[in-house]
Parts: structure tokens; sequence; C-alpha cells
């Protein structure tokens, strides 16, 4: 028998034990038999017993040896596919497509994981976490709330994205100190993004974000000049955290337009 599982920080590791919540959740990703699903950091199974139970093969993605091992002992290959290593470097686009993701996301990686799932959306149908309830509420925010930013804007472009529940500490071995949301996204179709020029439209994000107190006339003076600002008429004064994507966007077109001059 398996000695009892030590949960490492490093991994950032909150295993979820409360039955109820976990068939809500599966619930709520209503897997069919025959798609392509894939997990990431599966843990102890909370989550995998009823996924592979509900879709015949599952796909893992899981960095810590020990946690392997036993889905090794626990599994077969032709019930579970284990993908060892860190998500943050696997290649999502090796699964096939249409793919569908699920996790309970390291709150220690969760946004640089985001923005690396993000790179795979064009062959993704729909992505359900549970993540820090903070991450989730700044990846819903709108226009003009103190939790829009650079992430907002940029999962925003990609995604439609809604929260569904919340998932209370206890639920959870160890128990973390904060609250966590299981969050729905669906990418957006190619159409629907219209940015000419992606990098630049991250840049500028990135820009607008960097120093949330000052107005656009500083934090994009490297991109737009007072005369870019009638254009596209938009008031320097404003702040980054009052635009909208499609304002966003906008930008990055222009700069994008006038620098093909």
């Amino acid at each position: 028998m398996n000695a009892p599982h030590q949960a490492r920080k490093r991994f950032g590791q909150n295993f979820l034990t409360d039955a109820q919540v976990i068939g809500r959740i599966v619930d709520a990703v209503a897997p069919q038999a025959g798609e392509c699903l894939v997990e990431i950091g599966p843990g102890l199974g909370a989550l995998t017993d009823p996924l592979v139970a509900r879709l015949g093969h599952l796909h893992v993605v899981e960095i810590d040896r020990d946690l392997i091992a036993r889905l090794k002992q626990r599994y077969g290959p032709d019930r579970l596919t284990i993908h060892e290593g860190d998500a943050l470097d696997f290649d999502f686009s090796r699964l096939g497509v249409p793919l569908r993701v699920v996790g309970n996301l390291p709150y220690n990686i969760s946004t640089p994981l985001l923005f690396h799932l993000a790179e795979f959306a064009d062959g993704v149908r729909n992505m359900t976490f549970m993540l820090q309830k903070e991450v989730v509420m700044r990846m819903v925010a709108e226009p003009g709330s103190a939790d829009y930013g650079r992430l907002s804007v940029m999962l925003q472009y990609r995604f439609r994205m809604g929260r569904l529940f919340d998932v209370p500490p206890e639920a959870f071995r160890p128990a973390p100190k904060v609250t966590s949301s299981i969050v729905r996204m669906v990418p957006r179709p190619p159409q629907d993004r219209t940015a000419q020029d992606e990098a630049l439209l991250a840049q500028i994000v990135t820009a607008a974000f960097g120093q949330r107190r000052k107005t656009l006339r500083n934090t994009l003076r490297e991109f737009l000049r007072e005369e870019d600002f009638a254009a596209l008429k938009l008031d320097p004064g404003l702040r980054g955290e009052r635009l909208t994507v499609a304002d966003f966007v906008a930008i990055a077109n222009h700069c994008g337009a006038r620098q093909g001059k």
C-alpha cells in the first residue's frame, strides 16, 4: 500500500478531496466518451478517476515523479497517457484537435501557464480550470474595475470566459489560504481576433498597465503621439484600465499601419 503523498510547495500542490465539489466540476466539464481531453496536474487523481470513467481514455501532464508512479500503478496506457514534465513547456498541439483541457492549476504558475495555453487556442474546444479566485476575477474583469488589467485584456482577446462557481479552502488537502473558482474558457474564432500584429498588441497592453496610475499619454508615449490619440478619438488623459479590448486592438492596428507606411 502506498504511503500518503506529501504535498510539495515547489509544485504548488493542494489536492482536491471534497467528493461533492469533485462531482460538480466533472459535471461542469461534461466529458463525453471518445473526446480528446487532457488534465493538467492530475495529482492524486481526484478528477482523473471520474474523467477516465466517462471518457475511456485521458491524457495527463504531470511533473511530480512520485505522482506519476502512482498513476502508472493505477492505470494502463490504454486508459491513461501520461506526459511527464512541466506543463509550461508542453506542446499541447501534439494531442490532436479539437482538444479539451481541464485542471486544478498550481497557484504559483497560473498566470504564465494561462498565457502558454493561449498559444494553442486555435486547436482547443474549451478549457475548464480551477484557479485562485483572485486570478479568475482578474481574468473576467470588466474595463474600469480594479481587477481589470493585462491578464484580463490578453485572455479576453482570445477567449470568452465565465466564472462558474467557487470552491472553499476546506475542499483541499492541505487547505490553501484562499478561495478557488472554476472558470470556463472558450476560444474565440479567428475572425473575432482582428489584431494585425498580436505581438505588438501584447507590447501595448503591457505598457498601458505597467504603471497603472499614469495616463495613456505617459504609458504609451513610445507608441502614440498627440495626433495618434486624435485619430483614434482617445483621451490621452485616460488610464489603461478604462480601455476595452477593442480599444487596445484599434491602437495596435493603428500603430502597425503607421509603421508599415
